[in-house]
């Protein structure tokens, strides 16, 4: 089996062939590697082959990893945030990619001015305009920067994030990742601010994205293989399923997912 050190190497040689036809400088770009649904040994594989950042798309798994993960690695949402988990996720990440309304920028500014924290954000874009996708219509973007930077004095705005839809062919996500790099330029240039942070390219993509102005790769299958499956397991006494409690399949405590054999 192919160890985690060779895997980035052949994925750094990449990156610095799509950072050159770019014209852009390698070291600009950054891994950020998607632990979800995998244990916490992966986060000290990652921590021991050079990657410093872990992305997680769940509140709740990430406090438990977290708490049984080393030290060191940047924290940072990359799934969809609900208002009733914005305090724990202030409390755990270290940079939420995925704010996709005025709203919820205006509940992390309430509720991090309540307990001291300075959250660093990303505002999600739904440039493709898929339904099955997350994020703010891009003709939203620019009234919710005017918004957060005037009103949000505790949020540190740094940039956008954008998913592509799925495809065989990563080149049918370049228009997707251009328009979110057109649409933050314009935005620098028009109300004199720095944005510059792109979260964008996943497994398929992320080399198309290199070329387009991303700052952020999300990676997951590519450095650990296919992610468990999993089942939603509703905890004893949670209705909605969003309890923090419960058993957990990959941590042994308590009750949100279960590992389908």
């Amino acid at each position: 089996m192919e160890s985690l050190v060779d895997i980035l190497a052949r994925i750094e040689e990449k990156k610095i062939a799509a950072a050159k036809k770019a014209g852009r400088n390698p070291d600009d770009i950054e891994i950020i590697a998607v632990t979800k649904t995998h244990g916490e040994e992966v986060v000290r594989e990652a921590w021991d082959a050079g990657i410093r950042i872990v992305g997680e798309n769940k509140v709740q798994e990430a406090m438990w990893k977290k708490e049984r993960s080393i030290s060191g690695p940047e924290w940072h949402l990359i799934g969809h945030l609900q208002s009733n988990k914005v305090r724990h996720a202030l409390e755990t990440f270290d940079f939420i990619h995925s704010v996709d309304s005025v709203k919820l920028a205006d509940k992390i500014n309430s509720v991090a001015d309540m307990i001291g924290s300075r959250p660093r954000i990303l505002l999600e874009v739904n440039v493709s305009g898929e339904k099955s996708k997350s994020g703010m219509e891009p003709s939203e973007v620019e009234g919710a920067v005017r918004h957060i930077t005037e009103n949000c004095e505790r949020i540190s705005l740094e940039g956008f994030m954008t998913m592509a839809p799925y495809s065989e062919n990563s080149e049918d996500a370049r228009p997707v990742f251009r328009k979110l790099r057109e649409l933050r330029d314009n935005l620098e240039r028009k109300l004199g601010l720095s944005l510059p942070r792109l979260s964008m390219g996943m497994s398929g993509d992320w080399e198309v994205a290199v070329e387009e102005g991303a700052t952020w790769v999300r990676l997951g299958t590519i450095l650990f293989g296919e992610r468990p499956k999993l089942k939603p397991v509703r905890a004893q006494g949670d209705d909605d399923g969003s309890s923090l409690g419960g058993l957990d399949s990959y941590s042994g405590e308590g009750a949100t997912v279960k590992i389908l054999d």
